[in-house]
């Protein structure tokens, strides 16, 4: 009886771990694809794609992709979420925050965007979480807030110290782009909106900006720039960094609940470090890596339940 139990507990206890550890395959994937979309970024910019190019790479294939989903459920609401609040999302959520972001890049290192804006996405979301959301902020969380400033606070000295003026002007970019992705998310949660319907509408609404594009002659820089870079661009931006990083960390969330799945966001600054040293080239700074340390501790005590 005993030799039974026993076998139905391993049992059990493998089939839990079967889905526990697709989740976190899930998870390590998505942040590596959301790293690889910032190693793609630096790259782009650095072969001469302006940030309006690897906007149209990161909405315009996912977006012809979604719309028959769009159209389907309904364009007339989109979705169900609405025009008005479809705009807002595609602003603090989309192609406006994401040509924000771009520039960044051609201020600063990698490191510096890679570390400051989820940073500043974590700190944003906290402060709308009390203010906004009157959700209840515990005492490490708070303490992890404290500690990320810190962390920002040393990379910022390297712009400050060794960059200059251009330095601190990308790093605030990244303040911005990082506190517009907070209110992104915590409409999402006031509206009720899933992440993948959120997904679905900001994607098919930047189709809207491809005509502008074309008029300004668009179409005609980035076939200049090679058809090898171009497919570079849409793999990074356009698949890996958008709808496969979303569906994977969707599965990370499913199997493992959100608390547990918030880690691996979490990991994207010190992945997209790694990623930018061995395919870019760029190993990161002591002040870099002090202070991407220092912030990793911060989202650790941020993301505890007490």
């Amino acid at each position: 009886m005993d030799q039974r139990t026993s076998g139905a507990d391993a049992l059990t206890q493998k089939n839990d771990a079967a889905p526990a550890l697709l989740g976190v395959v899930c998870g390590l994937s998505a942040a590596l694809f959301w790293a690889l979309g910032f190693a793609g970024t630096r790259h782009g910019l650095k072969v001469g794609f302006t940030p309006v190019d690897l906007l149209v790479h990161r909405y315009v294939w996912s977006g012809i992709a979604f719309l028959p989903l769009v159209l389907r459920a309904g364009i007339s609401d989109l979705c169900g979420i609405g025009w008005g609040r479809g705009l807002a999302l595609m602003v603090l959520g989309g192609p406006v925050m994401s040509l924000i972001s771009y520039t960044g890049f051609q201020f600063v290192p990698l490191g510096h965007g890679s570390v400051i804006q989820p940073s500043c996405a974590t700190l944003g979301g906290l402060l709308l979480a009390a203010l906004f959301l009157k959700e209840h902020v515990s005492a490490s969380r708070l303490a992890g807030a404290v500690v990320i400033v810190g962390g920002l606070g040393v990379i910022g000295a390297e712009s400050i110290g060794h960059i200059g003026a251009d330095g601190v002007q990308g790093d605030l970019i990244f303040v911005l782009t990082g506190f517009m992705f907070a209110g992104f998310g915590a409409l999402l949660r006031h509206w009720r909106v899933s992440a993948f319907s959120a997904a679905l509408v900001i994607n098919v609404l930047s189709l809207l900006l491809l005509p502008l594009y074309f008029l300004t002659g668009g179409l005609a820089r980035i076939a200049a720039i090679g058809v090898s870079e171009n497919a570079i661009q849409a793999l990074a931006q356009g698949v890996l960094a958008g709808p496969a990083a979303l569906y994977l960390f969707a599965v990370s969330v499913q199997r493992l609940g959100v608390a547990r799945a918030a880690v691996f966001p979490a990991c994207v600054p010190a992945l997209t470090l790694l990623t930018g040293w061995f395919l870019l080239g760029e190993p990161p700074t002591a002040l870099q890596a002090a202070g991407l340390v220092t912030v990793l501790c911060g989202f650790y005590l941020a993301q505890r339940q007490r």
